[in-house]
């Protein structure tokens, strides 16, 4: 979706398309969209890198002492929102990168993180890391005072359309809105849950790809509204019903080849894929943190609701972490199955292709798949078969985290402290908050 546009091609299109304001846009570390809003007067700021703002009012970013941060607009990122503030008047979004006022990047940008990781697929060879996201959400209804309920505004199922799918005309609404600014929507389908959508967009370059599933996020949002509904990205939003994943397929490529395509092999995966892989699942216990970022997240988790919770890997069947699609030549992909809406796009990619990465380095060797249905196995039998779970709790995955090497470099210093103290407070007031569950357990019987 990105474009290569100039400085000049900027300003012409926003003096074409009556654009007013332009959204200087970022996210923090916690996966939270920012933005700085500039009438198009300051345009030419902006574009000379000269935007500053203060880092230490967003979460994770700085101290008050050293609050100054400049915003660097990514060009490539132009584009202009199809909706209208006012009659003929439009808003433009730039996505930016952090830095500091010496002229370094960041450390704690999630962008700047991402970029880092691809730099390192580089000297590996590796000219591009594609990945295609697979983001579930619900639309649930808004009560009299606009404030959001988990009612739901349809009956479907998987696939189902109206009149069943009350949703579909916001859904298609939005799969339009996205074409109008370029993406290029693969399906658009009801999930399984009442209430629950799927959009997958074409595979891109890992930082476009991240771009993207923000600027969807955005979309969907803005759109649900119109029709008077909110769409949500929180993972298990009703208990007993499916939880929303964000499915990533990704792979390597050099040049125009596929790297994980090796037609000779049974699987047609090349060693380059079976050791990514194996990098993937020796990691995954740490990187559940960053693509399950929320107590929440892990309420999906669970059996029985087609989330993954065991680190294992098939071709065949869709219980384990990873799943290797039919398709093969240049779709040849891997599918990490556990990442949530709610992760940050940037963070979570960076942190699956460094742990993919590892596992190429040091030629890690593949376990064998897992072909039957794991949610049936007992215990004793995944551990006989060498399958370990994804941690259970946000606890658990911070205390994981905090212990893989590789994923604390990934990250660096600056975004772990921050992110990892954000988690704990998060943690801390769950596990001191008296709910209404435990009211009802405990209250009368005591």
């Amino acid at each position: 979706m990105n474009r290569n546009y100039t400085a000049d091609d900027i300003r012409r299109l926003a003096k074409e398309e009556n654009v007013r304001y332009i959204r200087l846009q970022f996210t923090d570390l916690l996966g939270i969209i920012k933005n700085v809003e500039i009438p198009v007067s300051q345009l030419d700021k902006a574009l000379d890198n000269k935007m500053m703002f203060d880092g230490s009012s967003i979460d994770g970013f700085v101290r008050i002492e050293e609050s100054d941060m400049y915003l660097y607009p990514d060009l490539s990122t132009w584009l202009i929102f199809p909706w209208e503030i006012e009659e003929g008047r439009k808003v433009a979004r730039l996505i930016c990168d952090i830095y500091m006022p010496d002229g370094t990047p960041f450390a704690g940008d999630p962008r700047g993180i991402l970029k880092k990781a691809m730099e390192d697929a580089r000297s590996l060879g590796f000219t591009q890391f594609n990945v295609g996201p697979e983001p579930e959400f619900f639309l649930f209804k808004l009560d009299d005072k606009g404030n959001v309920t988990t009612e739901v505004n349809d009956q479907g199922g998987y696939f189902d359309l109206a009149p069943v799918d009350l949703g579909e005309n916001c859904r298609r609404e939005i799969v339009l809105t996205l074409e109008e600014m370029g993406f290029e929507v693969e399906a658009s389908h009801h999930e399984v849950a009442v209430g629950q959508h799927e959009i997958d967009f074409k595979y891109s370059d890992a930082v476009t790809a991240a771009d993207n599933i923000m600027t969807f996020k955005l979309v969907a949002r803005t759109i649900a509204r119109k029709h008077g509904l909110h769409a949500t990205f929180m993972p298990k939003p009703v208990y007993g019903i499916n939880g929303s994943g964000m499915h990533c397929n990704m792979s390597l490529f050099k040049g125009n080849e596929n790297v994980f395509v090796d037609e000779s092999d049974e699987l047609g995966l090349s060693k380059t894929a079976r050791h990514y892989l194996a990098g993937i699942l020796a990691h995954a216990r740490g990187f559940a943190a960053i693509t399950n970022p929320t107590v929440n997240s892990y309420k999906r988790l669970v059996p029985g609701y087609e989330a993954p919770c065991y680190i294992a890997w098939s071709a065949k069947n869709r219980s384990p972490l990873v799943r290797i699609p039919a398709s093969r030549g240049l779709s040849t992909r891997v599918e990490v199955r556990n990442p949530d809406p709610a992760c940050n796009p940037y963070l979570a990619l960076a942190a699956m292709l460094q742990s993919g990465l590892d596992g190429v380095r040091r030629e890690l060797p593949l376990a064998a798949p897992v072909n039957r249905n794991i949610y049936v196995m007992d215990e004793a039998e995944r551990l006989e078969n060498g399958i370990l779970s994804l941690p259970s709790s946000l606890k658990e995955a911070i205390d994981e985290l905090l212990a893989d090497e590789l994923l604390l470099k990934t990250l660096g210093e600056h975004a772990v402290t921050h992110f990892v103290e954000a988690k704990q407070i998060e943690w801390d007031m769950f596990r001191t908050t008296v709910t209404e569950w435990e009211r009802n357990q405990y209250l009368t019987t005591y």
